[in-house]
């Protein structure tokens, strides 16, 4: 998006000459008198007016050419990071509770319907403002002003957010995006102290696709996730971080060493093992948007690994096929962890893959689901295919099969999941119940993925903030329940009771334990299933660095769940 010209002019205009005005209690003035000049000028002029991403394509802004590009893009995920209005997931660009929005029809962006009139382009959740973070001052300043005129901070890089946390009505965005340093150290020495890693150290702009090219180009391995979208040190860096990679190298904050933030009290502190260490425990794991604002952070780089790799699959969802791969895979579930499998499965594939065992080691290890994938084709099941074969590389890896985004991009979505436990593959018993209860899932939601991404084999430190059922759990799932642009408050409503149903499947049978990023919105006793034990420990810091709530989002540590920004969920 380019940058919007003529601030001084947009500040007296607004977007109400191109948006609609704020006529409801959700899109009321942020105050009675906020000083947007004078933030303007402590932040160099890097502040702007926010806009939906599809304002074009409306009959009150309409640009042919701005419409027919948005139209193109409007279901891809990096082009929508980019933008400071987009967000991957819809719903967070408007307000759900009233319906005011600005959106397109995600699975036919051509469609006019949504922006024919009497349609109007309404800005729903989208921040009123943003500032365009460039160095630690421009934070500051942030903070001062939220501060004195009571306006509420969210801080947004990609939009990359299954929780809306980087998006509220009337709010002051912190928009992170265009942090793009990066460096590999290889003897990196974290501030204070006397231990060295090889190292990246990654602006708070990066994103996972960057970081994993930059990897490639210093024969690195970083552990990340699979989407290319994401940003490092963000959200998913905070609030665990996991990949297909953490079984046997641990989860983002297990390798986390250091970070650049600046507290609500205005401050740029350095969080690492040897100062500010509270600080440092809340940022591995206690969730973005909390703490502070992160602006770089540097995490253990390794040696660049060959990966083994099996991949099983069928062109459509067969219940019967897919209780037999899943069953496979629960069977042998444990034994697979302590060898250090990881990867991925949906209902008609499986993709695992090994950094530390050997090729003939790894086909012997897989022969139960190798001789699953030789059965398919043997029988002509429609798509039936079988890999097995070695990467030279995670990079290599990721951009044959999880190089594209791998969910609804440019939809609204619910989301729920659930760590699953070592327990619940004990006994035959056990997985027969695991399978079942991943099959009922699956049939309750549009859409399941099981990811064995669960640090099974790396004990970590004892220093992050995660809930500790991470560390006895080798898979995390998840369903996601999708819906369109003209949904009702009551069809909202039912996606996520949708996916909430169908993670119930697997509640009923595992801890009370789920990953924050990406959990039910409605998640029940959300403190014990995001921090377990460490949640009294997160409420102190977040006391102590915040004493004034300047951040606060959707069951964070210390939210309030009172407040007007979270006025439009339903």
């Amino acid at each position: 998006m380019t940058c919007l010209a003529s601030l001084a002019g947009l500040l007296v205009l607004g977007v109400t000459s191109r948006v609609q005005g704020y006529d409801n209690p959700f899109e009321r003035p942020v105050s009675k008198s906020p000083d947007w000049s004078a933030l303007n000028r402590q932040v160099g002029g890097r502040l702007s007016t926010g806009a939906p991403y599809a304002q074009p394509c409306f009959s009150s802004s309409f640009s042919s050419s701005q419409c027919t590009t948005i139209q193109n893009d409007y279901t891809d995920e990096v082009t929508r990071s980019h933008q400071r209005g987009a967000y991957i997931q819809t719903q967070w660009e408007t307000c759900q509770a009233t319906g005011e929005q600005c959106l397109l029809d995600y699975l036919a962006p051509n469609n006019s319907l949504p922006t024919s009139p009497p349609a109007q382009c309404r800005m729903g959740s989208i921040p009123q403002y943003f500032i365009d973070v460039q160095i630690p001052d421009d934070v500051s300043a942030a903070f001062t002003f939220s501060k004195k005129y009571r306006v509420p901070l969210v801080i947004k890089n990609t939009g990359h957010d299954y929780k809306g946390r980087s998006s509220a009505p009337g709010s002051l965005a912190l928009w992170t995006h265009n942090l793009k340093n990066i460096t590999y150290i290889l003897n990196f020495k974290a501030d204070g102290c006397s231990k060295t890693n090889s190292a990246v150290t990654v602006g708070a702009g990066i994103q996972w696709g960057e970081a994993y090219e930059f990897a490639e180009a210093h024969n690195i391995t970083l552990v990340g996730g699979c989407d290319r979208s994401v940003g490092v040190a963000g959200g998913w860096l905070q609030g665990g971080g996991h990949g297909a990679l953490s079984n046997t190298m641990g989860l983002g904050v297990d390798r986390a060493l250091q970070f650049k933030v600046v507290t609500p009290d205005g401050k740029y502190r350095t969080a690492n093992a040897c100062q500010n260490e509270d600080l440092f425990f809340a940022l591995r794991g206690g969730g973005g948007g909390t703490f502070g604002v992160v602006l770089e952070a540097t995490v253990l780089a390794s040696p660049q690994l060959s990966l083994q790799t099996v991949i099983v699959s069928f062109a459509a969802k067969n219940t019967t096929l897919t209780k037999q791969m899943w069953s496979i895979l629960a069977d042998n579930g444990l034994k697979w962890a302590d060898e250090g499998w990881g990867g991925f499965s949906q209902a008609n594939i499986a993709i695992l893959l090994n950094p530390v065992i050997s090729k003939e080691d790894a086909t012997t290890s897989m022969a139960p689901l190798i001789d699953f994938g030789k059965q398919l084709q043997a029988a002509n099941v429609t798509g039936a295919a079988l890999v097995v074969t070695t990467f030279p590389s995670w990079g290599a890896f990721f951009q044959v099969f999880t190089g594209d985004h791998v969910a609804v991009v440019g939809s609204s979505l619910a989301l729920a999941s659930r760590l699953i436990n070592k327990s619940n593959f004990d006994a035959p018993k056990d997985r027969t119940a695991l399978v079942s209860g991943l099959l009922a899932a699956d049939a309750t939601a549009p859409g399941l993925i099981i990811l064995i991404s669960a640090p099974t084999s790396f004990a970590g430190d004892g220093q992050t903030s995660v809930t500790d059922v991470w560390r006895s759990s080798l898979y995390h799932v998840t369903v996601v329940s999708p819906w369109n642009w003209n949904a009702t408050l009551a069809e909202k409503k039912a996606g996520y009771d949708t996916a909430s149903k169908a993670i119930d499947n697997l509640r009923k049978i595992t801890p009370e334990a789920a990953y924050l990023n990406e959990s039910d919105v409605h998640e029940p006793n959300h403190e014990v299933a995001f921090w377990g034990k460490h949640y009294p420990e997160l409420l102190r810091i977040k006391k102590k660095y915040d004493p004034d709530q300047l951040l606060d989002c959707w069951h964070c540590v210390g939210w309030n769940p009172k407040s007007t920004r979270f006025s439009c969920y339903v």
